[in-house]
Order: structure tokens, then C-alpha cells, then sequence
């Protein structure tokens, strides 16, 4: 009996007497909302580009950059093997994140006995205004 009459005191408390921080503010408004929705600034985006021209195109670190999955397939229909025909495109996958962020397709290609053989490019598809014309390494592009 002894302990139910401390445990019916506690559910009798209001939930604010029982977490006395409860509706504190802890940082100012400007502070809690700093970063969200205000996306990436063009300084920024040139910074990022830059950093990852570095690597090879097709790469996690410098994606090709696409708008959605109808820019994936038509990106991919233009690469040409070495041989002059398309490669065969597997199922994309996830590739992990990429240098933008994004969590980038790994794309598997396969030129058979063509150069460059099989392998895979990372694709990164929040690209809507991007249109790349460049072809990864081995690769040769069709013209839009």
C-alpha cells in the first residue's frame, strides 16, 4: 500500500510538473531553424562541382548527373563501347552516397569482349537541369 500511494501522487501530477523543461525553449527560433529548406547556394554547388571534377566521370565522387531515371536510361542509351555499339545495361543499384550527397545508382555496363570490358558507373538522379554530354572513361557518347 505504501508504494501506491507515491505512484497514484505521480499520475495525479500534471505532464508539466513531471518534466519541468516541458515547453522551454532551448535556442532562439532563428538558431533551431537555420538550414532548413534554404537547399544548397550556387557558391556552394560551384565548390562541390570543382572538388569533384577531380575524379573521373562516372565515379561516386564525380557522378553523372541526371534528371530522374528517364535521364539514367537515356543517358545511358547514348554511351558507346569501343567497338562502336551500345553496352548492355544491367539493373541499377545503389551505390552508396556520392560527392553531392545523394545516394548515387551504380549502373552495371557491359561491352562484352569491347574495351572497357564490364563495369559499373555511379548516376546521380536529382540533376533536373543538368544535361551531361561527357562519357565516362572507355566510353564514347552519341550527340543529343
Amino acid at each position: 500500500m505504501r508504494l501506491l500511494l507515491p505512484l497514484a501522487m505521480l499520475l495525479a501530477m500534471p505532464a508539466a510538473a513531471q518534466t519541468p523543461d516541458l515547453g522551454k525553449r532551448t535556442a532562439p527560433p532563428e538558431q533551431s531553424m537555420s538550414g532548413i529548406g534554404g537547399g544548397s547556394s550556387d557558391a556552394e554547388i560551384a565548390r562541390v562541382e570543382a572538388a569533384a571534377a577531380a575524379f573521373p566521370l562516372g565515379s561516386l565522387q564525380n557522378p553523372v548527373r541526371v534528371g530522374g531515371p528517364e535521364g539514367e536510361r537515356a543517358y545511358v542509351a547514348r554511351l558507346r563501347c569501343a567497338d562502336g555499339k551500345a553496352p548492355r545495361a544491367g539493373i541499377p543499384h545503389p551505390g552508396g552516397a556520392d560527392a553531392y550527397g545523394s545516394v548515387a545508382d551504380l549502373v552495371p555496363l557491359d561491352c562484352g569482349t569491347a574495351a572497357p570490358g564490364r563495369t559499373e558507373i555511379a548516376v546521380d538522379l536529382y540533376f533536373e537541369e543538368h544535361r551531361e554530354d561527357r562519357a565516362p572513361g572507355g566510353f564514347a557518347i552519341v550527340p543529343r
